[in-house]
Formats: structure tokens, sequence, C-alpha cells
């Protein structure tokens, strides 16, 4: 990796005066394996590399990229950025970074044995999981995928004001798609292990994984229309978390398109319901060191204890806002400038086991997935209307699954409404983590 910060210093040292330049350097190998039947129906790999630049100059900041390291093409991309801050529009809050005294986490995200492992054996473990699926229950019909995939990344990032990281980390995971049949009724289910080496895999678990969550939802039915207490499985919990955070960064806040705005110090929430993003955390599946502009990453707690307590910045919202960044600049890769966004999102667990929170509720509804989620919530209303399936739940155990309903409520009175948050942290492959979460007072439209 050491030529990636080299090449990025090099950029940054071509700086002339009265302009900053930053380089983000980056290079990633990736493979995909999906069988099916017995067989492979694709594979595939790929490598990438390239650079994007930024310049700053006059308020002005210009960027450009190139999917190659070679010197003549990374100069090429200088002066274009450079001729593309000429362009721009002046803005006095633009500038790079500069380094904040934050002292980086030691993370070890990198696996060797990933990089190494034979292809054949990618699909070995993909073979082997479309095997266990079929094994695991006598109602599973077929294994739509089954399916294997890994990537290796590395970054570097300095700038003329002094920023200077690299950083680089190996994920690899297995995924399933099951489909279960009894009495003329079908379902599906996805089951799925993460991690950053094969040896992290389970192919056993995923495979228990998407089976059971095929075959719980057979025989579902419309439910009859009530307000219950709902119990959000992890995953659908991740999926309310990372909406959450989607409200939470600071160029939403000042664009008036978040429903937080001007509630730091209220509270939001119960007592039991703290929310954090903590990239420095070594299991959270996008953990990093640094942020997309070279800042070293924290724990940002974002609602502690039911209070607010502030948003994500990357440096050019926070000067916008009169604050600091909590180094939450994000990029979708060398193409794009940085962003602001969540990279490991999650609750604090509670005390709770998953089948105390169902005895504790008594009657309701657990919730297995969502969809419509995009379309269904507003970020500056807080209006929540999503589609879900799920099981019900009477006298505290699992009872009829359920299917083709809504639940509904606003964001705010979810928030006000969390009865129990679990002990059951499950990381996703994403910037969220989920627990199970139980919410009192949710609309389901069925029959």
């Amino acid at each position: 990796m050491s030529e990636l910060a080299d090449l990025a210093a090099r950029v940054a040292g071509w700086a002339r005066r009265g302009e900053q330049v930053e380089a983000y350097v980056a290079r990633s190998r990736e493979t995909e394996v999906q069988v099916y039947g017995g067989g492979v129906e694709s594979l595939s790999a790929a490598e990438s590399s390239g650079v994007g630049i930024r310049v700053v100059r006059a308020g002005r900041q210009g960027f450009a990229y190139a999917g190659s390291l070679d010197l003549d093409v990374v100069e090429e991309t200088l002066a274009e950025a450079r001729d593309n801050a000429g362009f721009a529009t002046e803005d006095d809050h633009l500038g790079l970074p500069e380094p904040d005294g934050v002292v980086p986490a030691e993370l070890d995200l990198w696996r060797e044995e990933l990089l190494s492992f034979p292809t054949d054996d990618k699909v070995s473990m993909a073979l082997e999981l479309e095997r266990a699926v079929r094994a695991a229950d006598p109602r599973i019909r077929q294994v739509e995928s089954a399916e294997w995939g890994d990537a290796a990344v590395e970054t570097a990032v300095c700038s003329s004001t002094g920023i200077s990281a690299a950083t680089r980390r190996t994920a690899c995971y297995l995924s399933a798609l099951a489909v279960a049949g009894d009495a003329g009724d079908t379902q599906t289910g996805v089951g799925f292990s993460v991690g950053r080496a094969p040896a992290d895999l389970d192919a056993a678990e995923a495979a228990t994984d998407a089976a059971t969550r095929a075959t719980r939802l057979l025989g579902a039915r419309k439910p009859r229309s009530a307000h219950l207490t709902v119990v959000l499985e992890p995953r659908v919990t991740a999926t309310f978390l990372s909406i959450l955070a989607g409200t939470l960064d600071g160029e939403s806040v000042l664009k008036g398109r978040s429903l937080f705005a001007d509630r730091v110090g209220e509270a939001v929430s119960v007592a039991g319901f703290t929310l954090v993003d903590d990239p420095t955390d070594p299991d959270a599946y996008s953990a990093a060191s640094y942020d997309a502009e070279g800042l070293a990453t924290r724990r940002n707690v974002l609602v502690d204890g039911g209070v607010l307590r502030g948003f994500l910045y990357n440096t050019y919202w926070a000067r916008r806002a009169g604050t600091v960044s909590t180094a939450s600049a994000v990029r979708a890769g060398y193409k794009s400038a940085p962003g602001i966004g969540a990279r490991a999102v999650s609750l604090v667990p509670g005390e709770r086991s998953p089948e105390e929170i169902l005895q504790m509720v008594g009657d309701g509804l657990l919730v297995q997935t969502v969809s419509g989620v995009h379309s269904g919530v507003n970020p500056v209303s807080g209006d929540f209307s999503v589609g879900a399936e799920g099981v019900l739940i009477e006298g505290g155990a699992l009872a009829a699954p359920v299917r083709e309903l809504t639940i509904a409520s606003t964001v705010q009175r979810m928030l006000a409404g969390v009865v129990a948050v679990g002990n059951d942290l499950e990381r996703l492959p994403s910037a969220a983590s989920g627990v199970t979460l139980a919410i009192a007072d949710v609309s389901m439209s069925g029959e």
C-alpha cells in the first residue's frame, strides 16, 4: 500500500502557491461467485485503481478523476481539476481539512489469507452453501441463489494542508435466497454470513438463516388492522437506523431536510436509546481508521440516553455550520468528492434477549422484512409507512405468519415509543448493525 501513499503525497506536493491540492488514491479487488443447481452460474473477478484530485483556489473547488495510476495520467488529472476550479462558484467555506490532533484507532482490518484463497475454494463454499440450504428443511423447494463475494480495498489520501492517511480492509460473505413451499404457498428467505477472512464464514449458519426465514412465513395471510407493539428484527432495525442516520447529517440539517434541526439537547427518545456511529469498532463491517478526507475517525454519539447530542459533518458542512468535522466524510470511490455519511451506526445494546422481549410484549407483531422504505419515509416530516411481513406475537410467543400489510407511524412517535432494546447485536454487511427493537403504538393496516 506504500506506493498508493507515495503517489498521493507526490500529487499533494505539486500544489502551487495560493492553492490546496488533495489526492485520493484507491485500489480494489473483488470476486463474486453465483451457483445454481449444483453448478456455477456466474463468476466474476475485477480489479480497479484510480485517483480523485481536488483543487481549491480563491474560494473555488475543482475535482477530476482518472481510472489509472500512471504518472502522466495523474498529472493530466491534476490539470483538469485546476481547470474545473476556474469554472466553479466561489464559496468561502470551501477548503481542505487540516490535521485536528485526533489519534487514529489502530485497527487490524486486513486478512492476507483472503487474497491467497483459491477461486476453486470460493466456488466450493458457494456450492456447500447451496447444499446446506436444501438440506436445512424438507419444505425448501429451491435455492434461488447461493453466492460468495469478497473485496480487498486499499486507499490513501494526502493533501497540501498536512493530511496523510492510508487504510486497507478485506471483507467476504456468503449469501443465500431460499424458496420454501407447502400446500400451494411459497415464501422466500435470505440468509448470510459475513467476515474478513474465509475462516470467519459459516455456511451452515447462513443456510439455516435462509431456510428459517422462508419456512416461518409459510401460510401467511393478511392480518386485521390494529394498533399494536411491533418488534423489529435486527435487520429491520438496521434499516430503521440507516434512515435515522440519514436525517442526522449536517448537510440535511442546514438544507432543512431533517426533522431534527434545532433539536440538539432535546429528548427525542427514551432513556434506554443510545445511538452511535463508531467506525473505530473493529467488528463493524465498515470500520475504518480514517474518513474519506483523511481525518482520524472517532466514536460519535448522536443520541445519548434519548437526548439528541449532535450531527455528522465533513469539513465543508462543518464550516457551513460553524463547527468542526466529526470525521464523517465518505466517498463512493475515487470517482467522487467526499460527502457525509454514517460508517458504523448502531444502538448500544440493552439487557433483554429477543425471547424476553417477546414475552414482555405479550401480543404484537414481529417484523421480519420491510419494503418501500425509500418512498415510504419522509425525512422532513418523519412520516413512516412501509410494507412489511412477519409473524404475530400472542401470549409472548410467535403465532401466525402475516403478509400484505403496512406498518405506519412517524419517526418521532416511533422513537418515543421504544419499549425495549435487545442485547443481540447483529453485524450486517452494511454501514448499520441491528438489535431487536420493540416499539409501541404502531398502526398495522391489513384487512
